[in-house]
């Protein structure tokens, strides 16, 4: 099984917010990925060096006389019934030098990318274009990469009315907030809306994404839009806007091409699309830097560009805590990396005082996501899904979305062929037929799971509720697609 080197899993953890710590990491994945690829390639990997980021006292080179030559060369004549057998070439060992990490503890840290670019720092602060949580396990060797929307609207500590997440790292960095200005603020932010503890931050700005993607991808990087975006109001590089296309269809795309990709939020879904876009980039980038030559660039450039970058990040972690833990995420296979997004199943959407749009989180729903990403469980059955839904004893709704009349009813009936129990039937007020969605309007996640998944749903269909429609506690609003469902024998499940 190939594994993920620390540098690559650093940047792959946030396609941008996280690109940096490559500079960090690399002394780890270098050693182990080129080693590894360019053994394959047949490059004699003895003849080269890692250890590029410490300061080092200068390298005496010995004097070596040479012995006297002579024009005839010496030969040697084995006795006979004698093998010689060759001394081994010594090898250089790429990890002697470098730190491992002597805390087994979890690790969680938040990974923050900022607006902020080279020639435009007229600004005292900046609120955060994008926030992740990564939760790091070194013991059972596991990775949860958690995606945190920025509008989601949420108490600040310190500040009497909600607002949005963003603006914690902005009001941090302003009034200079104790252990570590905006990050910290961040963080403590994050502890006390969903409980979680945040150990460690790294922040960043889009300089550093574009450095990266020049250096390690000069030719660009390929992704494959499933639709046509267009946005007339993307930020350009100082304070205006810029409208920026892609078609539909794989492309290359050079960084900053690459970066307006993963930062537009002009699709329906706003920020919750922009969020995959960022994972797509994840893979893309991940898929590019495996290779030989996308290494072999870094390797070239490698103090050029730590030393761009320096002034880039902001960091509790020192290089030898980011390196120790490169070491453990290059033990980690992607099979063990899991990711999420808090998107539309776990907030409800609302206005704030000036009308603007905003994102309330449902608190329990997404403590049960994080749960699930950091302490992932082995998929389960439909027998297990039923099993833990029926100890939530929920009441279940069945409302019909589009034209076509008893849609509802017929729903109801082949559920309750199903041995699931339908307390109402009705139609939603405006039909918009759309596709089968499931609501949840009290946190009866395993309910709605086990509905998805009976249904033939994928989960993302599965909406937190928060509407006040339906007194029940979840709500399966049917759409044209059930009637594929519906023509199934009542006996089967999907």
């Amino acid at each position: 099984m190939r594994t993920i080197p620390g540098w690559l899993f650093i940047l792959a953890v946030g396609a941008f917010v996280v690109a940096t710590v490559i500079c960090a990491f690399v002394g780890y994945g270098i050693a182990q990925q080129v080693a590894l690829d360019a053994g394959e390639a047949g490059v004699d990997t003895a003849m080269i060096s890692f250890d590029l980021f410490r300061q080092q006292q200068p390298t005496v080179t010995p004097t070596v006389t040479p012995a006297p030559t002579s024009t005839t060369p010496p030969t040697s004549t084995p006795e006979p019934g004698i093998t010689v057998t060759p001394a081994p070439t010594a090898t250089i060992d790429p990890m002697a030098d470098i730190p491992e990490l002597t805390d087994p503890s979890r690790r969680t840290i938040l990974l923050m990318g900022i607006d902020e670019r080279t020639g435009y720092t007229t600004e005292q602060a900046y609120r955060s274009d994008t926030m992740m949580l990564v939760n790091i396990d070194p013991v059972r060797k596991r990775v949860g990469i958690l995606s945190i929307p920025r509008d989601m609207y949420v108490v600040i500590p310190g500040f009497a009315e909600n607002q949005r997440i963003n603006t914690a790292n902005y009001l941090g960095d302003l009034n200079d907030y104790p252990g570590g200005g905006g990050p910290a603020l961040a963080a403590e932010t994050i502890r006390q809306t969903f409980g979680i503890r945040v150990d460690n931050y790294i922040r960043i700005n889009f300089d550093v994404f574009e450095t990266l993607v020049d250096t390690l991808a000069p030719n660009g990087i390929q992704v494959c839009p499933t639709e046509a975006i267009d946005d007339p109001k993307y930020p350009d590089v100082g304070f205006g806007t810029l409208n920026v296309h892609f078609d539909a269809g794989c492309q290359r795309l050079n960084s900053e091409r690459l970066l307006q990709y993963a930062r537009t939020r002009a699709t329906q879904g706003g920020d919750f699309d922009r969020a995959r876009r960022q994972q797509e980039v994840l893979k893309a980038a991940q898929a590019e830097f495996l290779s030989l030559g996308g290494i072999a660039n870094f390797f070239v450039q490698i103090p050029t560009v730590y030393s761009a970058l320096a002034t880039s990040v902001k960091t509790d972690l020192t290089l030898d805590e980011l390196i120790g833990l490169a070491r453990v995420a290059g033990d980690i296979s992607s099979e063990n990396i899991t990711s999420g997004v808090i998107d539309s199943r776990y907030v409800n959407f609302a206005k704030d005082p000036t009308g603007a749009d905003v994102l309330v989180p449902n608190i329990g729903a997404v403590r049960g996501l994080i749960q699930e990403i950091f302490n992932p469980q082995p998929a389960k059955t439909l027998a297990e899904l039923r099993t833990l839904a029926e100890a939530e004893a929920a009441t279940i709704a069945v409302y019909n979305s589009t034209s076509i009349g008893g849609l509802a009813s017929q729903t109801r009936d082949w559920l309750t062929s199903q041995q699931v129990q339908v307390a109402s039937v009705g139609n939603m007020p405006t039909p918009d037929e759309g596709v089968t969605r499931i609501r949840d309007y009290t946190g009866r996640r395993w309910t709605a799971r086990y509905l998805a998944a009976l249904m033939g749903l994928p989960e993302d269909r599965i909406e937190v509720g928060g509407d006040g429609l339906v007194s029940q506690d979840i709500l399966v609003v049917v759409g044209t697609d059930i009637q594929s469902l519906l023509a199934l024998p009542p006996t089967a499940t999907p």
